[in-house]
């Protein structure tokens, strides 16, 4: 959604590497581009000025002109300003000390409360919390069956007394609830309201009715980040007729400019909650301002990547595959290798995942036209071998790699990549597990394989000294014997032994003649 943005800014930041000062002429060129930037991502106009004009102030003060490096201050800069319009804080749900916690949704028709709904049910539901949701829109057809087909789906009940498609009264099902969530023993209750193709008094005085009637711990405006400046007037309409305490950004995986998700914040004062970023049930998380900020400045977003692997991967698993990497557990096969790789794929899709990484963004285009059909073709080709293949890819020879080739739909050469690359990936995962950097590349401080010191000479191996104490004291006492003696002749013979004849030994030797004149 921020793509445009973040290009404009990244090339704005890109003029001022390599100087040592800013001058003013420089300050006020960058505070235009990220003028210019913010405008052509539609946020709104209050808020530029007052972005631009704390960038600019900040930028001609001490921490830019003292800094060994100008350029990177005033990027920490937009940094910290965009964190502030984008509510500053994370700000999470408050929940009520005695009874069920209400939360009311509302919004405009067509914004996705009634799947968010069911998004924030799920959420609270993994944070160890009871919800249950209540079909209190009453209008759009067949919202209330929408609501329980999604209910089912995340296994969370539904509170529908009434069928909806304009018959109900939803002021009396939103009361009704209270009494049905405390008599199941529901902790949260989730009320979806009706929703209208625009702001006018009749939707104003129903969601106020409603709101009278539970009185909502919590009040979530639900809106469309893909409809722009729109989004922000609707906003304050609502905060008007009838207050909210957060907003919920839906839509955020869209292709719109994203310019209302800068400004809701800033303009109503209310912080952003919750943003829905994708179709899935479990796309849905707290909104992190400092973390949005890093994506559009691309500077990644690993918390949250850390955050869903966490939640996504099993534990065990990733210790197994881990041991045999390391050579403890047995050889890392291609069961370990697709195992990782369904694991992976719990995080959502490969392109959100890799966008999550700093500096990602001038890989846009590839990761955009990455095709995830990919995995299903290496996931078919891993399954269409025997067990005996997938434990020693080894046999794999040219008779079977033409079998598996026609087993998965797939050309044999496909077969030959997918079997080198294993063995070159298993490879440099090896290398890294045990600490020895990148296989063929020189040693990387931090990475390569530690130095041994240098060793002291090693000694000659010691005496054997026997282990029965009265052994070991008559080996003492000869050994003392020994060395008072050769300390009594240290260059003739021990005493008691007999005196060699060397004209004896001289002539068991054969030397030559006249050498025994040597001896003499």
């Amino acid at each position: 959604m921020f793509a445009t943005l973040s290009d404009r800014l990244a090339d704005t930041f890109k003029n001022l590497r390599g100087k040592g000062r800013l001058s003013e002429a420089d300050i006020d060129a960058t505070a235009r581009e990220i003028r210019i930037a913010l405008l052509e991502a539609d946020v709104a106009l209050p808020v530029v000025k007052e972005f631009v004009g704390a960038v600019k102030e900040r930028a001609r003060g001490e921490e830019v002109s003292q800094a060994l490096n100008p350029a990177q201050q005033v990027v920490k800069i937009v940094n910290e300003e965009l964190v502030t319009i984008l509510g500053g804080e994370t700000r999470r749900l408050r929940y009520a000390k005695t009874g069920p916690t209400v939360i009311m949704l509302a919004g405009l028709q067509g914004a996705g409360k009634t799947t968010l709904a069911a998004k924030l049910a799920l959420w609270l539901k993994e944070q160890g919390r009871t919800p249950l949701l209540v079909a209190a829109d009453l209008q759009r057809p067949n919202a209330v069956n929408q609501l329980q087909v999604n209910g089912e789906r995340v296994g969370v009940p539904v509170f529908a007394p009434e069928p909806g498609n304009g018959v109900g009264d939803p002021v009396a099902v939103a009361r009704q609830s209270l009494e049905e969530a405390r008599r199941t023993l529901h902790d949260t209750v989730i009320v979806d309201t009706a929703g209208r193709l625009g702001v006018d008094a009749e939707m104003m005085k129903q969601a106020a009715d409603i709101r009278d009637a539970v009185q909502p711990d919590e009040i979530l405006f639900v809106v469309d980040a893909m409809i722009g400046q729109d989004a922000v007037t609707t906003a304050q309409a609502f905060l008007d007729g009838v207050g909210y305490d957060g907003v919920v950004l839906t839509k955020l995986d869209g292709d719109a400019r994203g310019g209302a998700a800068l400004s809701i914040a800033s303009i109503t004062g209310k912080p952003v909650m919750f943003a829905s970023n994708g179709e899935k049930l479990t796309d849905f998380d707290l909104f992190h301002p400092d973390r949005m900020a890093s994506r559009i400045l691309d500077m990644g977003d690993v918390m949250t990547l850390i955050e869903q692997a966490e939640k996504a991967f099993d534990s065990e698993q990733a210790a197994k595959a881990a041991a045999k990497l390391t050579g403890q557990g047995g050889e890392f096969t291609l069961d370990d290798f697709l195992e990782q790789m369904q694991q992976v794929r719990k995080l959502g899709s490969m392109s959100k995942i890799m966008g999550m990484l700093p500096g990602m963004g001038q890989f846009r285009d590839q990761l955009e036209n990455f095709d995830e059909r990919e995995i299903d073709r290496i996931q078919a080709i891993i399954q269409s071998m025997t067990p005996a293949e997938r434990a020693n890819p080894k046999l794999i020879d040219g008779s079977r790699r033409a079998r598996i080739a026609r087993g998965s739909g797939r050309q044999v050469s496909d077969v030959n990549q997918l079997v080198d690359r294993f063995f070159e990936a298993r490879k440099m995962m090896m290398s890294f597990a045990q600490g020895g950097g990148i296989p063929g590349m020189p040693g990387i401080p931090g990475t390569g394989k530690r130095g041994k010191a240098k060793q002291a000479p090693k000694k000659g191996k010691g005496k054997r000294v026997s282990g029965n104490p009265a052994k070991a004291a008559q080996q003492a006492a000869a050994d003392k014997e020994r060395a008072d003696a050769a300390k009594a002749n240290p260059f003739g013979k021990p005493a008691g032994e007999e005196e060699l004849d060397y004209e004896k030994a001289a002539a068991q030797l054969n030397l030559p003649k006249d050498f025994s004149k040597f001896l003499k």
